[in-house]
């Protein structure tokens, strides 16, 4: 089978091109497809992707598109687990969240996206996967034996051990993957990407997850929570506080393991928190091309700066 029969038959024709844009960690095919002048995304789902999840994902993925909040679906192929999109052209929404004029604005968008996002009806089948549990796992599995800085295991030691404050509101659906990556900018509304990981969640995940890739201060984090609530906030609720938390561990210790799978040799012995970059300093690094994800040092450079950042919060 190839990836062209996945797509709808007024779309097979020789002047079709077809180009691989990414691949995703389930193993899935990501591809951009030209025809007619138009411009479409498809995503192949990888062999090792569970049918059912795959499923309760697109049922997301279609709410989401009908709602304004996700690219319009153009065709599925269900047997063959296919999904074609419309591509859209992303303004580049980090532009305007970091111009100062336009800041305000973009914050206003990004907490109602979200809050759009949690207002869809959770789907019958779902189940909360707890980022905690998942950060054990990680951590007890994927981790286990590979040689890491002492403080990679504080963070991720201090989240484990911490006691979750009680959940105040009920679960949302949540996106579960707000990483920078998964948002476009259309000019006018915000699009989101990658439904994969969407499910029952605690509202603030989502809040929390973005906050942390943005690096959002304190003001800037209350300004989405604002935002996101419709009204004022006086403060950051615990809630938001212990997610940014686990959401910085959780990150980072599944960027190492990336880095381990890519066969990152480890720690040795030299990195402290000092001696690692920052967030910022990492994203600087990205965009001068010394470090790129894709790679073994990539994922352990921006491990190692998440989990540095999981300590300050």
């Amino acid at each position: 089978m190839s990836v062209e029969d996945s797509l709808p038959t007024d779309l097979r024709k020789p002047a079709t091109t077809i180009t691989r844009i990414a691949a995703g960690m389930s193993g899935a095919g990501v591809y951009r497809v030209e025809a007619d002048g138009q411009t479409f995304v498809l995503k192949v789902a990888g062999e090792a992707e569970n049918n059912a999840d795959w499923n309760r994902a697109l049922h997301i993925q279609r709410l989401a598109a009908d709602a304004g909040l996700a690219p319009r679906i153009v065709h599925v192929d269900e047997a063959r687990r296919a999904v074609l999109t419309a591509f859209v052209a992303d303004r580049s929404f980090m532009a305007i969240l970091s111009a100062p004029p336009t800041r305000d604005t973009a914050l206003t968008l990004l907490g109602r996206t979200v809050c759009r996002i949690h207002a869809l009806p959770l789907p019958s089948d779902g189940h909360l996967r707890d980022p905690r549990e998942v950060l054990a796992q990680v951590w007890n599995g994927a981790l286990a034996g590979f040689t890491l800085p002492d403080f990679a295991g504080g963070a991720v030691q201090r989240v484990l051990a911490e006691e979750p404050p009680a959940r105040d509101r009920a679960l949302v659906l949540g996106h579960n993957d707000l990483n920078p990556t998964n948002l476009v900018y259309d000019g006018e509304a915000l699009l989101i990407l990658d439904w994969a990981t969407a499910g029952p969640m605690d509202a603030f995940y989502d809040l929390a997850v973005i906050s942390v890739f943005l690096r959002m201060d304190e003001g800037t984090s209350l300004r989405l929570l604002s935002a996101y609530e419709g009204s004022p906030c006086a403060g950051l609720p615990p809630g938001f506080l212990y997610n940014r938390r686990l959401a910085a561990a959780l990150a980072g210790a599944f960027q190492l393991h990336l880095a381990r799978q890519m066969k990152h040799p480890g720690a040795t012995g030299t990195e402290t928190p000092d001696s690692t970059p920052s967030l910022g300093e990492f994203y600087q690094r990205m965009m001068t091309g010394a470090l790129k994800l894709g790679t073994a040092d990539g994922h352990w450079g921006f491990g190692l700066a998440l989990l540095k950042g999981s300590l300050a919060l």
